[in-house]
């Protein structure tokens, strides 16, 4: 199960629409029709962390997950690509491709997390 780490109201994608029908197909989230086809998405539950940059405004936004090599294997055979996995102190990380070009974080996080783990 993919739960949201950051949450926002608005990303920015040079193929909106195409990353739309990912996020609704692929990965499954429900959505509501704001009006003229803009979709917002439920995402399950949201953490937010605030880490020491030299620039402001920088935002990445990441799902997390139980299990990242289950959940990779999953998304693979959806056809979607992955990114290398890599092991970091705070958790294993890698990225998941979107349809319009961009790409958003997943990771396994080690440490304690805000939220309900749902099994």
């Amino acid at each position: 199960m993919l739960c949201a780490d950051w949450r926002t109201r608005c990303r920015l994608f040079k193929d909106a629409e195409a990353d739309r029908a990912f996020f609704r197909d692929i990965l499954g989230f429900r959505s509501v029709d704001a009006g003229h086809g803009w979709l917002i998405f439920a995402v399950p539950a949201a953490e937010v962390a605030f880490h020491p940059h030299d620039q402001n405004n920088k935002h990445e936004m990441f799902f997390t997950c139980d299990d990242l090599k289950v959940q990779v294997a999953a998304l693979q055979k959806k056809g979607v690509q992955v990114g290398k996995i890599s092991e970091e102190r705070w958790g294993a990380r890698t990225t998941i491709s979107l349809p319009g070009g961009g790409a958003i974080g997943l990771y396994e996080p080690k440490h304690p997390v805000t939220f309900e783990r749902i099994s």
